[in-house]
């Protein structure tokens, strides 16, 4: 993506193009899956995929071309969707964007006791304090993680927040997925 800006690594650069992607589709968007490929790989097994993504012969060749996979479910919780995922030998890694309602640390010790998922949910929602986040989080197989965060209050893509221990547990859920 052309306003995607350069990053140290190819992973990084690759969760900030998903992160543009998804935000050039608005806010209030399903989770979104994809495959992490090789671009290299790509151009020299997959010549007509990869001129249909656009993926030139260009010099660069340490990249990685993320693939949007199928809708993820709704039905279904996240965690239990991504635990029945495998993926082939071509895919050297996954993201997943997702968005969610978070809360400051300091709201911790504000949480009633006793609420179930759905009254927990709903407390949070109504929250003045809470924020609401895109993340976008990729694995690859040798255990590498990036993540990328973007609040709705400072939808910018100079306000993207990278590391690799944003979203601990989503990663692992998503390493979980190259689990033998």
């Amino acid at each position: 993506m052309s306003n995607t800006p350069m990053a140290a690594n190819p992973l990084t650069r690759a969760v900030l193009e998903i992160d543009e992607y998804v935000s050039g589709l608005g806010w209030d968007q399903p989770a979104r899956l994809f495959a992490l490929v090789d671009t290299a790989r790509l151009r020299a097994e997959q010549p007509s995929l990869a001129d249909r993504l656009g993926l030139g012969d260009e010099s660069e060749n340490s990249g990685l071309t993320p693939i949007e996979q199928d809708e993820v479910p709704t039905g279904k919780p996240l965690d239990e969707f991504l635990a029945t995922i495998a993926w082939p030998d071509a895919v050297v890694g996954c993201a997943l964007a997702v968005e969610r309602l978070m809360l400051p640390p300091s709201a911790e010790a504000q949480v009633p006791k006793g609420l179930d998922q759905a009254a927990l949910t709903k407390w949070v929602a109504d929250h003045p304090d809470r924020q609401e986040v895109r993340m976008t989080v990729a694995v690859l197989r040798d255990g590498a993680r990036e993540s990328a965060l973007r609040l709705r209050e400072k939808d910018s893509a100079t306000e993207v927040l990278t590391g690799s221990d944003l979203v601990p547990g989503l990663a692992q859920a998503l390493a979980a997925t190259f689990a033998e």
